[in-house]
């Protein structure tokens, strides 16, 4: 189901972004000395709802390289208001996807997947996510979600971010979370599964 890349630049074009502001990301940042003085910088671009087909979503999004102080530019996080999961696929680029488990605010899991053009990755059902560029290139990257799902970002907001930050360092732990599990490493789909109906 991945559009050609001429078409996937036409339809880009063709529709106006949603763009996060720093002014609406600056309570989930690991730097907050940075975070108070930094100028309400456009971080990156969402184009919802390219395709539409049985049910489901496609989406772009667009992740400049950009730091956020000492943090990898990153979504700001959020869960999935329905128990579905999600397709993504990097079109460019490189992207470090970090997914964590909660139940109330207690992490039951979390896990990391690093994906590079062409790979993807399923987030899975109940799992919150962040996406973060590593890289010094754009990241660009689609998805395929349930139309019924909306994003979430209450506990991410209320956390201050996701259990672990991605800096020049390495991952930090966010210690607003009172107990948070090692972080594991699993690898990228090769291949992108042609049959979709997983994710109704």
């Amino acid at each position: 189901m991945e559009m050609k890349q001429g078409k996937k630049k036409q339809e880009i074009r063709s529709k106006k972004p949603d763009i996060r502001y720093l002014d609406n990301m600056r309570n989930v940042l690991y730097d907050e000395n940075w975070a108070k003085t930094a100028p309400n910088l456009e971080l990156y671009y969402m184009y919802r709802g390219l395709k539409e087909k049985n049910g489901l979503r496609y989406d772009i999004t667009v992740m400049p390289q950009k730091m956020l102080g000492k943090e990898f530019l990153k979504t700001k996080g959020h869960e999935h208001s329905e128990p579905f999961p999600e397709l993504y696929i990097v079109v460019e680029g490189e992207a470090v996807f970090l997914m964590q488990k909660c139940r109330g605010e207690i992490i039951q899991d979390v896990f990391c997947i690093k994906a590079k053009k062409r790979e993807g990755l399923i987030i899975p059902r109940n799992y919150g996510h962040v996406t973060i560029n590593p890289s010094k290139k754009t990241l660009k990257m689609a998805n395929w979600i349930n139309k019924k799902c909306k994003g979430l970002y209450d506990l991410f907001e209320k956390k201050k971010g996701a259990c672990y930050y991605y800096t020049k360092s390495g991952w930090v732990k966010n210690k607003n979370y009172k107990s948070i599990p090692k972080l594991r490493f699993e690898k990228p789909l090769k291949s992108i599964p042609k049959n979709l109906n997983f994710l109704k």
